[in-house]
């Protein structure tokens, strides 16, 4: 512990003066040269068990648990700030920021959209909005506009062309000619039995006669 107090002096020493240099302004490369040298011995073994060992002192531990309060805090008033929702809504009218952005939290709005999906007020609410009139209208006018049938037609085109999709059709055809040949056969056992023994009752009858 001793020696990991005694490596973060050191750090906070070197620290200082690199501040103290760019200060005065008359020492840049100085202070990227140790900047650089305080970088370089955090990435070292003993650097990297310095700071492992100064992570286990309690009081460091609490210290870190209130700064991150006080970082969610101010994250989240900076994010709610109007300067920030400026910021962002500039940001997303920029059609390659707004993919990035999709893309990397596609998992959690997808998982997002499942447990909504399950959720019964969901549901509800997609239902209301499914029936509403007004909305049933830009339904019918968005089916019957030429860019959506152009859209629908090139998936149904680009669906049949799959080869999965053609494998799983097969399959379909297959098993249903399997599923009608069934019901033919046994339609037909049925009607040979029925005239297995309407033969019998006429053969039993006429015995009777004689």
């Amino acid at each position: 512990m001793k020696k990991a107090l005694s490596l973060l002096i050191l750090f906070l020493f070197l620290l200082s003066g690199c501040a103290g240099n760019g200060a005065q302004g008359s020492s840049q490369p100085d202070y990227d040269a140790t900047k650089k040298m305080v970088v370089d011995i955090l990435k070292t073994d003993e650097g990297k068990q310095a700071i492992q060992e100064i992570m286990k002192d309690d009081k460091i531990k609490e210290s870190l648990i209130m700064d991150q309060q006080t970082v969610q805090e101010s994250i989240t008033k900076t994010l709610t700030s109007k300067e920030a929702k400026d910021f962002w809504k500039k940001q997303f009218e920029d059609p390659k920021f707004s993919e990035a952005f999709a893309n990397s939290i596609k998992k959690e709005q997808e998982q997002l959209m499942k447990d909504l999906m399950k959720d019964p007020e969901y549901q509800r609410k997609i239902m209301d909005i499914l029936q509403n009139p007004e909305m049933q209208q830009q339904y019918l006018k968005l089916l019957s506009t030429p860019d959506y049938r152009e859209e629908m037609q090139k998936i149904l085109t680009e669906t049949i062309e799959n080869p999965l999709f053609k494998v799983k059709m097969q399959e379909m055809l297959i098993k249903g000619a399997e599923e009608l040949q069934k019901g033919e056969d046994k339609s037909k056992d049925s009607s040979d039995e029925g005239q297995d023994s309407s033969e019998e009752d006429g053969g039993g009858s006429k015995g009777s006669d004689t």
